[in-house]
């Protein structure tokens, strides 16, 4: 039986860019599925992201900056290899069926017109670096979309723009780890890490996760 939930929900919806391209397709998947498993169990979201056709996967979280903060994760588990485009979407979600689970509804219509937005983006070389979008389902008093947006864009262009060793230090300093520790496990020196953290934006990315997550 139909069922309509009475709050809106964060719905995720995204899928790889590039990746029928690589050489080697078992172990992009294979790394794909190693990195949806940890935001699942990071997350813990009340559905779970699972991969679907096409390497497109999808879920949902229990909120805003959950969503924001998994998106960022996920690419940041997957770069340089391969990147992925994520909409975010924020709506009612229609349960058409339970076993096998089946749904529907504005917040899925949401996220996927979020992931066209994306792909607008795409089109669009000063835009071309963005990577995940937001969208509000019609009627619904979500976050305001314009200034969700105006962040994820700032964070996924600083991010398209690092370097293999940079997103290293990203990624360290995202599990909370300190930078001597960094420093000692890429063979630099602490002060290298700091400089990295200065001038390419990282701080500016930590920031902006953490002022998001209560989202």
């Amino acid at each position: 039986m139909d069922e309509v939930k009475d709050k809106a929900s964060v719905t995720v919806i995204g899928d790889l860019v590039g990746s029928r391209r690589s050489l080697d397709r078992t172990a992009v998947h294979a790394r794909f599925e190693r990195a949806i498993e940890a935001i699942n169990e990071e997350y813990a979201p009340p559905v779970p992201l699972r991969i679907g056709l096409g390497d497109e996967f999808q879920g949902i979280f229990a909120s805003l900056g959950a969503a924001i903060g998994a998106t960022l994760r996920l690419r940041m588990a997957l770069l340089p290899d391969v990147d992925v485009r994520q909409g975010i979407g924020w709506g009612r979600v229609l349960v058409l069926s339970e076993e096998p689970r089946v749904e529907d509804g504005p917040g899925w219509w949401a996220a996927r017109a979020a992931i066209e937005t994306v792909e607008g983006y795409e089109r669009k070389a000063p835009l071309r670096a963005v990577r995940t979008a937001y969208v509000a389902a019609e009627g619904e008093q979500g976050p305001e979309p314009a200034l969700v947006n105006a962040a994820l864009m700032s964070r996924d262009v600083v991010v398209t723009g690092l370097s293999e060793r940079s997103m290293s230090v990203l990624d360290g300093l995202m599990r909370g780890r300190r930078q001597q520790d960094i420093a000692d496990d890429l063979g630099i020196s602490p002060s290298a890490v700091s400089q990295r953290v200065r001038s390419e934006g990282l701080g500016v990315v930590l920031a902006a996760d953490e002022l998001m997550r209560d989202l």
